[in-house]
């Protein structure tokens, strides 16, 4: 396994980590547990998980399988979606944090937290009302590093300044969506995180699973999979389901199988070759599929490779003008 430091920090994450969202839904508590226990053999040490997974079933899944291992293991959560009824029950305000903390801790069994995100922004509390409740937790000794999900470049250099002014802790990792579709965060979030020192972790690396290759834009998404079910297909297929993107994997494709690698472990190679990225997060559903995805770690892709998607990507896209230069 490789492994990367989270930014500035002394903090050392595997290269791939595993994704916990769908753990106690779709995937079962005893194939969760099985390939937790595969992925640490393989010298994943980052698991991630959240308060609004599953209404707090994947964090109680996760505690249980990281229980006899809990100091080899980069454990990381987050707060700020809706975990109750009431006023208080989302956001990112010192009341919902400091709550939110205790139950997270409960469910996972832990006294601590490795890496605790600020899920999503929250534009009616103050950053530093987040940021001070964040600093108090690190000072108690409840999370060691504070890092936050789902912003800008701009939300994330602004957070940075009020903790350098007001000697807070700061975040020192940010984890968005990347993949060979959605490159978007390129143009700013990445070179910000690099000039500043953040570390980055990866979502949807995969595209939702897009980037398997496996659908065929003339037939309907299978019902049994997040493109095809009630609850979440439509949103799934808005953000990747479109002509330009089936064309863009099979131009993918014919890259990855020109030296005989899978398009899985091809994408997830491209995003673990990039130094700005920390980890990425793989949704590993069985035992099985991790065993396919883990082998991406040891890809080292060639200038040409790197150079064949960036082609794509420009194909993708389009020209369009940017604000800056």
């Amino acid at each position: 396994m490789q492994y990367k430091q989270i930014g500035r920090t002394g903090l050392k994450v595997s290269a791939m980590s595993i994704g916990t969202m769908f753990f106690g839904s779709q995937v079962s508590e005893e194939e969760a547990i099985k390939t937790l226990d595969l992925a640490f053999e393989k010298g994943i040490n980052m698991f991630d998980t959240a308060d609004a997974y599953v209404l707090g079933k994947s964090e109680e899944i996760v505690g249980k399988a990281i229980k006899n291992k809990r100091q080899s293991v980069v454990l990381a959560t987050k707060i700020g979606h809706r975990g109750g009824r009431g006023p208080n029950d989302s956001g990112l305000s010192r009341e919902h944090i400091i709550q939110g903390v205790e139950v997270s801790l409960k469910r996972l069994g832990t006294d601590y937290i490795d890496i605790y995100y600020a899920h999503t922004p929250d534009y009616s509390t103050p950053i530093e009302e987040t940021l001070r409740a964040f600093d108090q937790l690190v000072r108690q000794g409840k999370v060691r590093y504070v890092a936050c999900s789902n912003i800008r470049a701009w939300q994330l250099t602004k957070s940075l300044w009020v903790s350098d002014k007001n000697n807070l802790a700061r975040y020192d990792c940010i984890q968005s969506v990347y993949n060979q579709l959605t490159r978007d965060v390129e143009y700013e979030l990445l070179p910000c995180c690099a000039a500043e020192g953040v570390g980055v972790t990866v979502f949807n690396p995969l595209a939702a699973g897009f980037l398997t290759g496996k659908y065929d834009p003339n037939q309907p998404p299978p019902a049994d999979n997040r493109f095809g079910r009630e609850r979440t297909g439509k949103r799934e297929q808005e953000l990747y389901w479109s002509p330009a993107n089936f064309k863009a994997v099979a131009e993918l494709k014919k890259i990855a199988e020109a030296n005989g690698r899978s398009l899985v472990q091809f994408s997830l190679a491209w995003i673990i070759n990039n130094p700005v990225i920390s980890s990425a997060i793989v949704g590993a559903s069985s035992a099985k599929q991790l065993e396919d995805n883990v082998k991406a770690v040891d890809i080292k892709l060639t200038d040409e490779e790197k150079k064949a998607c960036d082609a794509v990507w420009q194909e993708l896209r389009l020209p369009r003008v940017f604000y800056g230069s």
